[in-house]
């Protein structure tokens, strides 16, 4: 008997896991972005039919383990470290540790969302659910509806103010929908994520309108419940792609005297060699001989990847990529080491056609578990820290700015690109296009391409366009709208040339930030106070 309880109690996971498992389909490799509008449905539909606090927690936390643990396996890809003189096991140790810290991340944020929205909407104060049934189980749902929309958007932007971030429900559009990515020129990618969140309650609460009809005597009633919330998801679907189908017709006005040629270089080096002695000479050869083919293109810029050169600039300058600038006189922003008091940085410079160093961004979000270790007097003695460098990494200002001679730039170094409140400060601070610079070599191919789908929201949420520069794959130009000019091949040594335009323009987010968030969390919170005036049956 009590193996029978048990065996029914796992077969009843296996709804919101394969909930998770759809959307974890979403990004890279598999990329199926329709499922998102569906995958939170089961999710949806357990809260909505459940009987404690406890289970709809569980239930959220088995979703978030399926979305967040396949949406994020390519993590994994760090293994093998041997190169970095890891044993082979304790390498396969640290991949898997640093996948399930992650996951269990992304997991619990779902969980804290299950457990939030039933307790809310089954709490005494209420005498709401199952304790006492309103008049009108119409308005319960509706009520439903907006406040699970709004506590997801309030826990992601919780969830993205933090140091681990990756994986909002926004991204499962990326690169492929940019007509419904373009509704985060309104309010960010929190409008994107309502979306999705608003459409999926609908149709769940459509399921359940009708799985009601089938059990009860108002069968009429029940079904015609079930037929407007179908038609009302349909209709939301339907209304919110014109909007961005709007914002992505409108053309691009792009003034000559706005143009801006710039060269993109490629070295894949490898990180099995690249901090090493035979690295950084290839380093210095590739990139050297990659600027001087771009300047010979007259291109006005040349953009290297995340440390693409391994120096210390004071050091850079005794090099030959140094002395190539100096020969042809055309910018470069290179990737290399700043240094700060006893403390590196990882840092974007733009060094003029004279020398001059013109500006310098250190990376301000540094990677969890790579480039330093939180809680480090706990975690430290577990797992070491990813790089093979000895010194230590400091993150640069959060409120840095980065000028050119040719205007203010954009700019993210790898994991920044996760951040879009990084880029829309930025731009609301006068950048007039984006430069993102990567590595991304560490990882599977299935990184470089949940990494160019970010930039591209990024692109479309500034409404600038974006010139990405990676050691291994995939740099590329995107549009302000989203659409991928160029891109390079995968573990490939290529240089390109291309033009972008710089643009001063102000959408929605750029201008006012997320505030449709706040918004949606100040409707709920009214709706919620505003039940208990329900009469009750």
């Amino acid at each position: 008997m009590k193996t029978s309880k048990r065996l029914l109690q796992a077969s009843q996971l296996l709804l919101p896991l394969s909930g998770g498992i759809l959307m974890g389909l979403t990004p890279a490799p598999v990329e199926a972005w329709s499922l998102a509008w569906v995958a939170l449905v089961p999710l949806w539909f357990l809260i909505a039919r459940g009987k404690s606090v406890r289970q709809s927690a569980l239930n959220g936390l088995i979703w978030g383990i399926g979305y967040h643990g396949l949406a994020l396996f390519w993590i994994t890809g760090v293994h093998p470290m041997t190169w970095m003189g890891v044993p082979w096991l304790a390498s396969l140790a640290i991949a898997f540790f640093c996948w399930t810290a992650i996951t269990l991340c992304g997991a619990v944020l779902v969980a804290t969302w299950s457990a939030s929205l039933f307790w809310l909407l089954n709490s005494p104060l209420q005498g709401v659910g199952k304790r006492a049934v309103t008049r009108k189980p119409k308005t319960l749902a509706l009520v439903r509806i907006l406040m699970g929309t709004a506590l997801w958007c309030g826990l992601e932007a919780l969830w993205s103010a933090g140091p681990l971030w990756w994986s909002s429900l926004s991204y499962t559009q990326t690169p492929h929908n940019l007509i419904i990515l373009h509704l985060g020129q309104l309010s960010g990618p929190a409008t994107v994520t309502a979306a999705i969140v608003a459409v999926n309650g609908l149709l769940a609460e459509a399921l359940i309108s009708y799985l009601l009809s089938r059990s009860t005597r108002e069968n009429l009633k029940e079904k015609s419940e079930s037929l407007i919330y179908f038609s009302t998801a349909i209709g939301l679907l339907v209304t919110l792609h014109l909007i961005g189908f709007s914002l992505y017709s409108r053309p691009l006005i792009q003034p000559t005297v706005a143009a801006l040629k710039v060269g993109i270089i490629q070295g894949n080096i490898g990180n099995n060699i690249k901090l090493f002695t035979e690295g950084k000479r290839r380093a210095l050869e590739k990139y050297t001989n990659g600027y001087e083919k771009l300047a010979d293109l007259g291109v006005d810029a040349v953009l290297t990847p995340e440390v693409a050169l391994p120096f210390y600039l004071i050091n850079l300058k005794q090099q030959s990529f140094y002395s190539a600038i100096l020969d042809k006189g055309v910018v470069a922003w290179v990737g290399a080491y700043g240094q700060h008091g006893n403390s590196y940085t990882n840092s974007l410079f733009t060094i003029t056609g004279t020398g001059e160093v013109f500006s310098e961004y250190d990376k301000a979000k540094l990677v969890p578990l790579g480039e330093y270790i939180p809680f480090e007097p706990i975690l430290g003695k577990i797992v070491d820290r990813l790089s093979p460098i000895d010194s230590h990494l400091a993150a640069g200002e959060p409120n840095q700015l980065f000028d050119t001679p040719f205007g203010r730039a954009i700019v993210g170094i790898c994991y920044e690109s996760a951040f879009a409140r990084h880029f829309q400060r930025q731009a609301a601070s006068g950048g007039q296009f984006i430069l993102t610079a990567s590595n991304n070599a560490h990882y599977s191919i299935t990184m470089p391409a949940q990494h160019h789908a970010q930039d591209v929201m990024r692109a479309i949420e500034t409404d600038r366009w974006a010139v990405r520069a990676t050691n291994t794959g995939y740099s590329g130009i995107v549009d302000p709208h989203g659409r991928t000019v160029w891109i390079s091949g995968i573990n490939t040594d290529e240089i390109h040339a291309d033009t972008i335009y710089r643009r001063q323009t102000q959408t929605f987010y750029v201008r006012w930030g997320d505030w449709l968030t706040p918004v949606l969390l100040g409707c709920a919170g009214l709706s919620w106070l505003g039940l208990k005036r329900l009469p009750k049956i």
